[in-house]
């Protein structure tokens, strides 16, 4: 099972920053009535890997842009609705990561 956290944008802002935990709220600038979910991918090393990741990602349906951080493992990915979570897996999965 992933640790993510997805809210609509408008609750996003109100939260700050990341919570410190596995599951994690973002202030990343979306547009109004958009998700922002935090997805925690295991592997990830450097910038190849992030833009592997981004870019698998950003493939999904609905998805308006995908912030891969290696030193965290932590992808934030904002969407015009909520993603399934088994396509996100796929996603990471074809990039040759692994979604945790």
């Amino acid at each position: 099972m992933s640790a993510h956290t997805e809210l609509p944008q408008a609750d996003a802002e109100s939260t700050g920053s990341c919570c410190g935990g596995s599951a994690c709220q973002t202030d990343a600038a979306a547009p109004e009535g958009a998700f922002t979910a935090v997805y925690e991918v295991k592997g990830m090393t450097c910038g190849h890997c992030e833009g592997a990741v981004s870019s698998e990602i950003s493939e999904l349906d609905g998805v308006t842009s995908v912030q891969a951080t290696a030193a965290t493992g932590q992808v934030t990915v904002v969407s015009t609705t909520p993603l399934d979570e088994e396509a996100v897996r796929a996603a990471v999965d074809e990039a040759g990561y692994e979604l945790v």
